[in-house]
């Protein structure tokens, strides 16, 4: 009697089966899929008015996120090898991959960045390694003033978007919100961590949050 053995695919010269697992499917779809349509966060617009908008909006948000990876670097810096050091880095990482999202969408559609990104740079390395001074309760109170600044800016785009056409900007408020609900992770987060315990705390958050104001202004439009 001959024994029945079940042919194998095989491509030629090769051990690999020439039928995908479902695995390589998945990725394979998602390959085409990506090469196809791309991640595009802004709709497009022939309309002058509402392209200035969105211009102002990622260009601000682009210098946001800039101006927090500069201030977890100060702390870094100054904090780099204490206990606290992870928990800063983690924070830091996620402020990294919305600063490389920003960077993506300001490229693919052509959105000048603010002219004011050099003075963010020292600005916001001085206000993270200053606050690092004062302790681990420094850097979180930063990280709590700064982090809610950032979230009711973001809400305030929320809003706008959903008054305008909630449908048309579905992607682009996704990515805000998912953005906003990170920087209130970290704001809570300074909170668990004794922000509200360093010397002066009220007055502090009151003087960061007012030059976050004044920095969120001036970089929509110059």
């Amino acid at each position: 009697m001959h024994r029945f053995v079940r042919p194998q695919l095989l491509l030629r010269d090769s051990k690999q089966p020439l039928l995908p697992t479902a695995g390589q499917l998945c990725t394979n779809h998602k390959s085409v899929v990506s090469s196809v349509r791309g991640y595009v966060v802004l709709p497009p617009t022939n309309d002058e008015e509402e392209k200035a908008m969105l211009h102002r909006m990622m260009r601000v948000d682009h210098a946001g996120e800039y101006g927090a990876n500069r201030i977890y670097a100060g702390q870094m810096a100054v904090l780099g090898h204490t206990q606290i050091s992870p928990l800063i880095q983690e924070m830091w990482d996620q402020e990294k991959q919305h600063l490389r999202k920003f960077n993506e969408i300001l490229a693919e559609n052509r959105v000048r960045p603010t002219l004011l990104l050099p003075l963010w740079n020292i600005a916001g390395f001085a206000l993270g390694a200053g606050s690092a001074l004062l302790g681990k309760e420094g850097a979180m109170a930063c990280t709590v003033a700064v982090e809610e600044s950032i979230s009711e800016h973001y809400n305030c785009q929320i809003r706008t978007l959903m008054e305008k056409d909630p449908e048309k900007y579905t992607e682009l408020l996704q990515l805000i919100k998912e953005f906003r609900d990170d920087e209130m992770e970290h704001h809570d987060t300074g909170l668990e961590h004794d922000a509200e315990s360093v010397p002066g705390y009220q007055l502090m958050k009151a003087i960061i949050q007012a030059g976050c104001k004044a920095a969120i202004c001036v970089s929509e439009s110059l």
